[in-house]
């Protein structure tokens, strides 16, 4: 979008949170994938549970704070 011979310009500058989201990822697989019995199905759930696993930990500290 122009306006006047002026472009609109966006920056986006979130890449280091990426990274750290994308480390805790791979962290919670290497986690709940040792935890399983080494059964196909039980690595695919720990790794299902390492992508939701921040949902563990609001439920766990919101049920510790009795909310």
């Amino acid at each position: 979008m122009t306006r006047g011979g002026r472009g609109v310009r966006v920056v986006e500058r979130s890449g280091v949170w990426g990274f750290f989201f994308l480390l805790a990822f791979i962290g919670a697989a290497i986690y709940f994938a040792s935890q399983s019995d080494g059964r196909f199905w039980t690595v695919v759930l720990g790794l299902l549970q390492a992508i939701v696993w921040p949902a563990y930990l609001v439920y766990h500290v919101l049920e510790s704070l009795g909310v």
